[in-house]
Order: C-alpha cells, then structure tokens, then sequence
C-alpha cells in the first residue's frame, strides 16, 4: 500500500489528482451532514445539472470552465434558496424544476455546438486524473475557502441545522447562514464534478454522512467520521481506479456505497445488542 502511494505520488498528474481530491471530498462530507439533516440533500443533484449546462455553454464559447460555472452555480443556489421559502415552490421541486431545466439546456448546447466531445464527457462523468496546474491552484483556493468558513462558523452552521426557529430567536441570522450553506455548497458541487462527474456528484455529498449517521449519533462525531470516510474512500476508489484501470469517479462512489452497506450493518447489529 505504501509503495503504491509512493508511486502515484511520483507522478504529478495523480499528486495533483490526490490533493485537489482529498480537499474536495473533505469539503463535500462537512457540507453533507448539513445538507443531509436539513432534508435537502439532493440540492447536489440539482446543483451539478445546473454546473454541467454552464461548463456546456462555457465550452460552446471557448470560456475558461470553473470561471463559468462557479457563478452561475452559487447564483443557482441563492435561487433555489429564495424559491424554495416560498409556499408555493418547495424544496424538492425548486430542485426539481432547475435541475431539468439546466440540464437541458446544456444538452441543447452541445448537440448545437460542439457535441458530446471530451471535455463535455469529463464534466459529465468525471476525470479527476486530467486536472490541470490551473484548475488545481483554484481547487486549492477554493476549499481552504470552504473549510476556514466552516470552521469559523460552525457553531452557528449547528444551530441553523438544527432548530433554524431557535437559532433565529437567539438572534442568529438564519438566513445569512442558509445564504452561506448554499454559497459553500455551489462551490463545491462544482469543484466535485471534476472528480466524480455531474452524474455522481450528490452521492459524494450524501454517502459520507449517511454513513457516518449508521453508527454516530452525535453532531461532532457524525462530521469528523464523515470527513474520514470520505477521505478514506477516495483514496481507496483512486488506488483501485489505477490497479484495474475503472473509472476513477465511479470507483469512488462504489467504494462509498460498499462502506454504507458495511456501517449499516454494524449499526444493526449495535442497535440489537
């Protein structure tokens, strides 16, 4: 195992790969607990539909990718936060509505442009081993930014979770809270569809927390477990992705999908004792 790090830390395609993966997914599982205990776990999903119809339309333009999408995303995710308050429009269909909407219009984009070439499938499916230096400084940039906000704020990011009526009769600003999950998120989702794919990126946020959540009861301990298996997780899809040449984001998500079938069986069993 440990040779086998050494030689893929020997490459800088894979280090860069590794580093830009081990921040993304930590960023994605904190975000996750949230998302998840909040019910709103599949704003990833809807998210990364409206990222794939921005990376398209940037494509279709010759615009640098992330530049694009990463706007388009958090003004998507202020959106869908507005629309979703409403009486009229809930959660699961603001979601919903934005998600098939973004993504046929990027469908519509490349079938008018460029077609289904390889930086459109990347974006798609994920190729986290093709992250270039430039992609990788702004990657970097960008979750420390994820995680300083998170660790800074966290207490009040609890609260929110929660009992969002309690926090705001504390005097929290619940609203500047949600506005900043939304922001952290968007972020994220879009740093996370390099390395899974747009397809996949909702069971990076989700699997790592649900997992935890099997055996941890507690806030703190269900976001430090989270953060590990998230880690653990991508490392091992990276180091299977390489040994039998898969597909690194599918490898990945299997991996989670093995250890939330693991956990909830250990949880079973615990609860029976």
């Amino acid at each position: 195992m440990i040779e086998l790090l050494r030689t893929l830390f020997s490459y800088s395609f894979l280090s860069r790969s590794l580093l830009a993966g081990i921040l993304i997914a930590l960023c994605a599982s904190l975000l996750g607990v949230i998302l998840v205990l909040k019910r709103y776990s599949m704003i990833g999903d809807g998210l990364s539909h409206v990222g794939f119809g921005a990376l398209a339309i940037a494509s279709a333009m010759n615009a640098a990718p992330l530049q694009v999408a990463i706007p388009v995303v958090v003004i998507a995710a202020f959106f869908l936060l507005r629309i979703s308050e409403s009486s009229k429009i809930k959660g699961d269909a603001a979601i919903a509505v934005i998600s098939s909407g973004s993504l046929a219009i990027g469908v519509m984009t490349v079938s008018l442009t460029s077609g289904m070439n390889t930086d459109v499938m990347n974006y798609l499916f994920g190729s986290i081993l093709a992250i270039s230096r430039q992609d990788l400084l702004l990657s970097v940039i960008l979750c420390l930014i994820v995680l300083i906000l998170y660790l800074c704020f966290y207490h009040k990011l609890f609260a929110v979770t929660f009992d969002e009526n309690f926090a705001k009769a504390t005097g929290t600003k619940a609203g500047l809270y949600n506005i900043m999950i939304a922001f952290l998120t968007a972020i994220t989702i879009v740093l996370g569809m390099r390395m899974v794919g747009a397809l996949l990126i909702s069971s990076l946020i989700i699997f790592p927390s649900l997992t935890a959540m099997r055996i941890c009861k507690r806030f703190q301990s269900v976001v430090i477990l989270s953060a590990l298996i998230s880690v653990f997780c991508f490392l091992g899809g990276i180091l299977v992705s390489y040994q039998f040449n898969t597909p690194a984001g599918a490898t990945i998500v299997i991996a989670n999908l093995i250890l939330f079938i693991l956990f909830s069986l250990i949880g079973a069993v615990k609860n029976r004792g």
